[in-house]
């Protein structure tokens, strides 16, 4: 079984920003497995403010969108 690094947060602005997050996170996962970094897998799971809640509240209605 290889690693798979799975993140869930707010869309990213850039599709810069996804190979960052992307190549840093396969760097530290790579580092600390010890395995090469082709055998690491990333997923990016972009939640919008609509579909994500908070203290019974969706994220959306707590920013006023």
């Amino acid at each position: 079984m290889m690693p798979t690094v799975v993140v869930d947060g707010p869309p990213m602005k850039s599709i810069e920003q996804k190979r960052t997050m992307v190549q840093r996170l396969t760097d530290a996962a790579a580092e600390v497995y010890g395995y090469d970094k082709m055998k690491i897998s990333v997923i990016i799971r972009e939640n919008p403010p609509e579909n994500v809640g908070r203290g019974g509240r969706l994220i959306a209605d707590l920013r006023g969108e």
